[in-house]
């Protein structure tokens, strides 16, 4: 590989050389034409070569228990390929999510993945883990109210209380309990589940519209899980999902929230965290293989100095007071109605330095905005990581600082699609970031409000649709090691989460050779 390298160092010089003494663009593609047809073949052979060394995850040497698993991992990845060429239709990251979630999960690929330890997760959001499933068996609970408007239709709000609660504007409130018996449960839980979910709307007007609607779901939550009875079980059962989907590690961001119970209590933001705190300790004692979770402290960025000033003093509070869970700070919501980092520069920079960033930066379609330039700030702010980065392609001196300084993106692949970002996972620019070997972690951002599974079917998306046909194995296992490497926890904690995952990864592939050996060929297998 290194003699491949430094010819293709000569030919670019050749080229250079030419260039420097005149000879124009044209005159060496003459040359060029001159070459031998073997020549011609070598010097490209060279070329997809050298390009093939940058992918991501390619400097990763496989022993031979993994070279076999990549054999069976890449037959099926071909076979998807091979169908979707032969028909695009059946590509399925060419086309919506919501189109493709049933289909994806008969997918083998997608079952691998499942399967797979893929890490963990660095960019969440708290109230945006669990499953529709578990959101709709809390509504069973006792003494939830739901605010309706025009006979039972466009709920607004959910409630506990003992009490039916102070009328709202826009709607009144109804004992839950009595509009099933009224409407029936399944029609009741199909109507929640429609407004706790994106899904099934594939097409909003513009990503205005999509991210109304996406906050209006976060409003609807809001008096569900910061119900402090709610909050511990909502929190141990995304842990729960999420571990059963492979995931070891969970960094999400909170705006931590002030929880509300039945009684009046008095719950402050200390409170919140505490019962994170514990809720999570409980679930490592029952789960010893799970590595862990930490908290990104992330409120909205719609706000004005005296507000993010509010903010600081909260996060140097819970800092203190639990410095092991609170990972950093980040600013959250949409970045076009939203205000940039750069009107907050003053006082984000009285943060202590003990205390880091991982903001949340170009995840917009604008150019030489104020929005996409947060890159420029969150950057020189010495964020640790990029949240989203998806405007990272149009800004290549930030892109340059970010390799220099070795600073992870956040790739949210579903989450760029829903909110109106890119339509066809082939155009997303991770494409760019895998091509050049950028260092990338995938998360799932909402997986919640798109029905996806916490991990897979975001790690499928990028494996199959935005990967090249040639990233193998060797790249999910780049994208786990990864998300351990970029994460917030110490060295000595790394390495201790290196332990476990590598146990899960080894039992991993040692179930895909037996399958394979148990079922015969590759071949075989696809047929």
């Amino acid at each position: 590989m290194t003699a491949i390298r430094e010819f293709a160092i000569t030919v670019r010089r050749a080229s250079t050389k030419c260039a420097k003494v005149g000879h124009s663009s044209v005159s060496v593609a003459r040359s060029l034409r001159k070459l031998s047809p073997t020549a011609f073949k070598t010097l490209r052979r060279v070329i997809a070569k050298v390009e093939h060394l940058d992918i991501l995850g390619q400097k990763i040497r496989l022993n031979e228990r993994e070279q076999e698993s990549n054999k069976v991992i890449m037959a099926v990845k071909k076979e998807e390929i091979s169908k979707g060429i032969l028909d695009p239709s059946q590509f399925t990251p060419g086309q919506h999510i919501f189109k493709t979630l049933t289909e994806i999960r008969k997918s083998q690929i997608f079952n691998l993945i499942k399967r797979m330890p893929k890490g963990g997760v660095l960019h969440a959001h708290d109230t945006a883990l669990c499953s529709t499933e578990y959101l709709i068996s809390l509504t069973y609970r006792e003494n939830l109210w739901i605010c309706t408007a025009n006979e039972g239709c466009d709920a607004s709000a959910l409630r506990f209380s003992k009490q039916k609660p102070q009328a709202l504007n826009d709607c009144d409130w109804s004992l839950l309990s009595e509009v099933r018996a009224k409407y029936g449960s399944k029609r009741v839980d199909e109507y929640l589940a429609e407004r706790l979910t994106l899904y099934p709307t594939t097409k909003f007007e513009d990503n205005n519209a999509a991210w109304s609607t996406f906050m209006n779901i976060f409003a609807l939550l809001d008096g569900l899980v910061m119900y402090a009875p709610v909050w511990a079980d909502y929190y141990y059962t995304a842990l729960k999902e999420f571990y059963e989907d492979g995931v070891l590690y969970l960094e999400f961001r909170s705006l931590v929230p002030t929880l509300y119970d039945l009684n009046g209590t008095e719950f402050t933001a200390m409170d919140t965290v505490r019962i994170y705190v514990e809720t999570l300790e409980k679930f490592k004692e029952d789960h010893p293989d799970f590595i862990g979770s930490r908290m990104i402290y992330a409120p909205i960025r719609n706000t004005n100095t005296e507000g993010l000033t509010s903010y600081i003093n909260t996060l140097k509070e819970i800092k203190e007071k639990y410095p092991d869970f609170v990972a950093g700070f980040d600013l959250v919501g949409q970045e076009e109605l939203g205000r940039p980092l750069r009107d907050f520069i003053d006082e984000l920079l009285t943060i202590p330095e003990d205390i880091d960033f991982y903001f949340h930066a170009g995840e917009t379609n604008w150019f030489g905005s104020s929005v996409d330039e947060n890159l420029i700030d969150a950057i020189l702010l010495g964020t640790k990581r990029i949240g989203h980065g998806f405007g990272l392609v149009k800004h290549p001196v930030v892109l340059d600082m970010l390799k220099k300084l070795n600073v992870a993106i956040e790739v949210s692949p579903i989450s760029n699609q829903v909110l109106q970002l890119v339509t066809d996972f082939r155009n997303h620019p991770c494409s760019h970031f895998i091509a050049d070997g950028y260092p990338v972690v995938i998360s799932s951002d909402d997986p919640s409000f798109w029905k996806a599974t916490p991990l897979s079917h975001d790690f499928y998306i990028a494996f199959l649709g935005i990967a090249s046909q040639h990233s193998d194995l060797r790249l999910l296992k780049k994208l786990a090691l990864n998300s351990i490497q970029y994460s917030s926890l110490s060295a000595e904690a790394q390495f201790d989460a290196l332990e476990k995952w590598q146990a899960k990864w080894d039992q991993f592939i040692a179930d895909v050779n037996e399958n394979e050996s148990n079922r015969g060929s590759p071949s075989q297998h696809l047929d």
